[in-house]
């Protein structure tokens, strides 16, 4: 049986299976009709205000990935997640962690948050979003456009906010979760949590593992002597990485809550590496790690006011594990030095405080006010990437505040500023006003918002060559002036108890927008001497450097609606067309320089998503949930090395929840990933669309034990399954 008969013949199943599901028996009980159908818009979300609203009258507009939403989709990661079931998220798998973009704009305008606190853990201008552990999320707040005022200048495209469980009965839970799938993949969560009286312990541990895949042996022959055929490089290398951490709480009193959490997080990538597979393969690993500690409090004050602080210190490395001997290019040395097989290099080490205090206070007259400060103070060591410094550091200082009023039940602003204090680029503040008028079941939203972004430490600093799939010279520049932001954005959206649609459309204006650009080698007035001499020892090569575009603009509109067809029958999508235009100073053939139009890397005018699913509970024991899941992408646009192919992909997954006695709960999910086996074969060294291998299969098991009484007093952002908007 040819490939295409196989295809043929799953696809047949899969269609098989669900219609048989969609024409079997409906019958079900009067009350779980009542709770699927009573599709309310009373979730609590915090990400756009930081304060607690309704979704349907908060007057920032948040998408939100629910729990229930999140057991159907069953993504093996925080990444496969949000680009399956959003289509403003895009992202470009690496070694290095996960290239993401909203709305046009990359990693570094992107703020995610954990609990409302930020996550640390940059690599290379990556995020490395292999640390969160999608079993442990309760849900997904995403803000779409800039929040600088309320987060500061890693908000200018957006905010993430992943909120975790919280377990508030009393007594013992435990949780175990296993996956298996393609590739050798492999998951493993575990979670003791026991509260006890005003003490509450929580631990995590998860384990992933996979084998990685090679979509092509192919190099881009612009990039290497030869027409290679045999490469090492694989598409996504094989990697193995584990993560521990505990959360202690502590209530003496009903108005003062004490925390202190910690994590350790460890992984190691085998890459291998070289032109040919059967000389120079290994060359090193990749060795990462992140260590960070947080303690904090919270006290309640009367009338729903309250006070929160807290302070964090995170460090994240990474290094080379050598393999082979292997000759590397230290700066300020004149001769490759070698490094011999079991060497440790360190590439990056990051290290991070950062401390908040905010207060929350309910006025007269409906108003609410936020206010809060912020110390950030980073720490960078590169050895064989800082040109001339052993290490770097830069410490920002922030106060903002925000008010909320409603002088109508169905009318809102809300206005807010931050005052912003960096010891290299000075003052600045950003202010942001919104308004929520509410017609009926329509809300409509208005937004404004300016950014201010300095400079990172690895954009002013880093200088280092990277060999592999072609020479290049990355280069910082202590010339870069900090970027300003200014963002427009306009919404309406529709709710009932079985319909959702909304519409928005935005505008992004980022001036003196930092990119990695490609320079001439020979244009010496932007380059030290310390690169010239780089360029002369490894002629030729590309060189890449930091610089301010001119202007950046990105302009697009987003959709999303939600349908509940019957109490077990549901489908939605979401659509997301985007444009980016940017300047940037060019040389001509004769040494005139002028202004070049280009798109934003990185940048697909077209993104759409789409899902159905049935759900039907065959007993009181057990409920069975089908899904499909639909993701389509235009082409991707980039200034160098290709662009990457446009591409679609389809999901198929079912649950099933299995509920034993008063204390077990078992879950059984299963499922086909690209079940049309889209793969590309782009040579390596060049973008592409998508890093998928193809059609990929998993299953995975839950088993829940708990033992306790459930607690009634404890105010948490959980959402109710039966009053999920999904």
């Amino acid at each position: 049986m040819n490939k295409n008969n196989k295809s043929k013949y799953l696809i047949s199943a899969i269609l098989l299976l669900a219609s048989s599901a969609l024409f079997a028996q409906t019958e079900v009980k009067k009350e779980t009709n009542e709770k699927e159908l009573a599709v309310s818009l009373d979730e609590v979300v915090v990400t756009g205000t930081g304060t607690e609203h309704n979704l349907k009258s908060a007057p920032v507009q948040t998408e939100i990935i629910s729990r229930k939403t999140l057991d159907t989709y069953t993504g093996k990661s925080l990444q496969d997640i949000l680009s399956g079931l959003s289509a403003s998220f895009d992202f470009n798998e690496t070694d290095m962690g996960s290239n993401l973009q909203l709305n046009g704009l990359g990693n570094s305008y992107v703020l995610i948050l954990v609990d409302g606190k930020k996550m640390h853990g940059d690599v290379g201008g990556q995020n490395a979003l292999g640390m969160i552990d999608p079993n442990n999320i309760d849900h997904i707040e995403v803000v779409k456009g800039a929040s600088s005022a309320l987060y500061g200048s890693d908000a200018i495209a957006g905010v993430i906010n992943i909120i975790m469980k919280k377990h508030t009965d009393q007594g013992l839970l435990v949780e175990n979760t296993t996956r298996g799938g393609s590739n050798g993949e492999l998951q493993q969560h575990d979670l003791i949590n026991y509260r006890h009286g005003k003490w509450n312990s929580a631990t995590h541990f998860q384990l992933k593992h996979s084998d990685g895949w090679q979509n092509t042996k192919e190099e881009d022959p612009d990039q290497t002597e030869f027409h290679i055929y045999d490469s090492a490089n694989r598409t996504v290398s094989r990697n193995t990485d584990w993560m521990v951490g505990e959360q202690l709480t502590y209530k003496p009193t009903n108005t003062l809550e004490l925390y202190a959490d910690g994590s350790f997080y460890r992984k190691r990538i085998y890459r291998p590496s070289g032109k040919y597979a059967s000389v120079d393969v290994k060359l090193y690993d990749l060795a990462y790690k992140n260590a960070s500690a947080t303690t904090g409090a919270k006290l309640n004050l009367k009338h729903y006011n309250y006070i929160t602080f807290d302070i964090g210190y995170n460090m994240h490395q990474y290094s080379y594990d050598y393999t082979s001997l292997t000759f590397e290019d230290i700066p300020g040395q004149s001769m490759p030095y070698p490094y011999y097989p079991g060497d440790n290099a360190l590439q990056s080490d990051q290290r991070r405080v950062l401390s908040n205090l905010k207060g929350v206070f309910h006025l007269p007259f409906e108003n609410t006010l936020s206010v809060g400060s912020e110390w950030d103070y980073e720490w960078l060591k590169a050895p064989s990437r800082l040109a001339t410094q052993s290490h770097v550091t830069d410490q920002t200082g922030a106060v903002y505040v925000q008010d909320e009023w409603n002088p109508l039940e169905r009318l809102n602003f809300t206005a807010g500023m931050r005052f912003v204090d960096n010891e290299s680029f000075g003052f600045r503040f950003t202010p942001k006003v919104s308004t929520l008028y509410k017609v009926g079941n329509v809300n409509l939203r208005a937004t404004y918002s300016s950014g201010f972004k300095t400079p990172t430490l690895k954009e002013l600093h880093y200088c280092y060559v990277r060999d592999m799939s072609g020479v290049y010279l990355y280069l910082g520049n202590k010339d870069l002036k900090p970027q300003y932001s200014n963002y427009y954005s306009f919404g309406a959206e529709y709710n009932n108890n079985k319909f959702s649609v909304s519409a928005s459309g935005y505008y992004n204006s980022v001036d003196n927008m930092i990119a990695l650009t490609t320079i001439p080698s020979t244009d010496y007035n932007k380059l030290n001497s310390f690169s010239q001499e780089k360029i002369v020892s490894y002629d030729p090569v590309k060189v890449r450097m930091y610089q301010n575009m001119e202007d950046a603009k990105t302009f697009g509109s987003d959709f999303e609606f939600r349908y509940i067809l019957s109490p077990v029958l549901r489908f939605g999508g979401s659509y997301s067309y985007l444009d980016t235009r940017s300047h940037v100073l060019e040389d001509d053939r004769y040494g005139n320089q002028y202004l070049k139009l280009i798109k934003i890397d990185g940048m697909s005018h077209h993104r759409g998503t789409v899902y159905g699913s049935w759900k039907h509970p065959f007993s009181k024991r057990y409920v069975m949930d089908i899904s499909l899941y639909g993701r389509a992408q235009s082409k991707r646009y980039f200034q160098i090395n290709g662009n990457g192919k446009a591409y679609q992909t389809w999901r198929f997954n079912t649950t099933h929840h299995i509920t034993g006695n008063s204390r077990m709960d078992y879950e059984l999910n299963a499922g086909i990933d690209n079940i049309f086996n889209y793969c590309e074969t782009t040579p390596h060294g060049l973008n592409y669309g998508t890093t998928t291998p193809g059609r990929t299969f998993y299953v995975s098991f839950m088993i829940r034990f708990k033992q306790g009484k459930a607690s009634n007093n404890n105010r948490t952002f959980k959402t109710n399954d039966e009053d999920e908007k999904d």
